[in-house]
């Protein structure tokens, strides 16, 4: 699925999805990643929403965004409470959507200028 033109002003943009890669910028990832306006991670640690721990919430908590979108892969899946409580108590917004959607949904809050990190599983 591709996605709008991208703006070098906003930032890196996910240009494209599918089941085996995103396309960020100019570069083609086929694993679970972190995409933000100002950097990637790759090769973040959860290859599905079952293998999610509470570690790597903490480690978004400490990213420096406002909100962080949860990419759960095809569908959409709901981590137990307990797992996400250190983006809670760090004031962190949370919104849990299938890939696809998080995909959309990240491109379009950079382009408003947002502090946003999408955390996709692939």
């Amino acid at each position: 699925m591709k996605f709008s033109r991208e703006d070098p002003a906003d930032g890196y943009v996910i240009r494209s999805y599918s089941d085996k890669e995103f396309v960020v910028g100019d570069t083609h990832y086929s694993c679970s990643l972190i995409v933000m306006p100002d950097r990637v991670i790759p090769e973040w640690h959860p290859r599905s929403p079952e293998q999610l721990q509470a570690g790597d919430f903490e480690m978004l908590s400490t990213l420096g965004v406002d909100l962080v979108l949860l990419g759960t892969g095809k569908s959409q899946a709901f981590p137990p409470p307990p797992l996400y409580r250190s983006l809670i108590d760090a004031g962190k917004g949370l919104e849990i959507m299938d890939t696809p959607a998080a995909c959309r949904t990240y491109n379009v809050l950079i382009s408003e200028g947002r502090l946003v990190a999408a955390a996709l599983i692939l």
